[in-house]
């Protein structure tokens, strides 16, 4: 029971860190957004575990979506499903802290060019690509689907930042996560 406690309250606690660092970042940008819920999703796998990691891999999305953050309804699960590899990649390659050092970078290089490929092909190939067609212009109750002017800001959103802001915010994390260990006695 114990456990489970312990872990429902890191989880919390991260995911109130998370949301609390999109909505306080949204102006500054993709970038800083981006790297701040990345640093998070990876201190969460890395520090409470997989539960947690995926957690806050699957509700990331959704807050970003509330918040304006997420462009598009339609990224909502591509942003999920991309966030659930970069969590799962890192700590299966990483581990926890008795594995060898040189796996942190190794899993952190591994997990966010995961994390971009599955993005890119999902966002950029599938929903601009062969899909645009019958999403475009579609309506989900009130809601469009897929209006014009996202056919051009998905790809450049869903490209090269996300490998960016993944390896940045992984690093941070890297950075972070040995003192956190020493300050939660693990």
């Amino acid at each position: 029971m114990r456990k489970k406690i312990l872990w429902m309250t890191e989880t919390a606690v991260l995911l109130a860190l998370l949301v609390t660092l999109q909505a306080l970042t949204k102006p500054m940008g993709q970038l800083v957004t981006g790297s701040c819920v990345n640093a998070i999703l990876a201190i969460a796998v890395l520090v409470a575990g997989m539960g947690s990691g995926i957690t806050i891999a699957l509700v990331s999305p959704v807050f970003a979506y509330l918040f304006n953050i997420a462009p598009n309804f339609v990224t909502v699960l591509p942003i999920m499903i991309g966030n659930v590899c970069f969590v799962v990649l890192l700590r299966l390659i990483a581990g926890t802290h008795h594995r060898p050092l040189w796996r942190q970078p190794v899993a952190l290089l591994a997990a966010a060019g995961m994390k971009f490929a599955v993005l890119y092909l999902l966002v950029v190939k599938v929903i601009c690509g062969f899909a645009s067609g019958a999403l475009l212009g579609q309506k989900l109750g009130n809601v469009v689907v897929l209006a014009p002017p996202m056919l051009k800001i998905l790809p450049t959103m869903f490209a090269w930042p996300q490998l960016a802001t993944a390896l940045i915010g992984g690093a941070v994390a890297l950075l972070i996560t040995p003192v956190l260990r020493k300050a939660l006695h693990r």
